[in-house]
């Protein structure tokens, strides 16, 4: 019984840190991160979970927060978060309504169309983390991206933003 009592507490904790965010985009700070306003005029700051996207300064970093613009600013979300970084940033899966079917749901998950696109990196380091679906879909995602040399691939040699943040520091 007493594990029984541990085992649910563990359980509680790990869900209450889980959130559902229903919002606007407000702002996209770069190819991985917005702001949502939610519908108590509560800012929240969404990393985008599973993907890492160009710096800013880094090539492709202004196409990558274009290419993320383009996909949800000033556009109703729901995002999914599983846990809070050490920027205070809350880790998020991004669902939108896609821009070609009027009719559809909040169905894109914007982090995977900004790896399908060329404009993220599938953040390995943190993809036990993803369900074994996530996994699946974006590491075929990058790779396709790859083959096919789009976005960030076109580049011959495309720094990762992990390594560009190392050379910057």
């Amino acid at each position: 019984m007493r594990s029984f009592i541990t085992l649910l507490f563990v359980y509680i904790g790990c869900t209450a840190q889980a959130a559902t965010i229903d919002g606007m985009v407000v702002n996209v700070a770069d190819g991985d991160t917005v702001i949502i306003l939610d519908i108590n005029k509560t800012q929240h700051k969404i990393r985008i979970d599973g993907i890492d996207a160009p710096e800013r300064k880094q090539p492709f970093g202004s196409r990558s927060r274009q290419n993320l613009r383009h996909l949800v600013a000033q556009k109703d979300v729901t995002a999914d978060c599983r846990k809070t970084d050490r920027y205070r940033r809350q880790i998020c899966k991004v669902w939108v309504q896609p821009a070609d079917c009027a009719t559809c749901g909040k169905t894109l998950d914007a982090g995977h169309a900004q790896i399908v696109a060329g404009m993220a990196w599938w953040y390995r380091e943190y993809a036990k983390e993803q369900s074994a679906d996530d996994r699946g879909r974006y590491e075929s995602a990058e790779q396709e991206a790859k083959a096919r040399k789009v976005g960030l691939w076109h580049d011959k040699a495309p720094i990762p933003p992990w390594d560009w943040r190392r050379r910057v520091k």
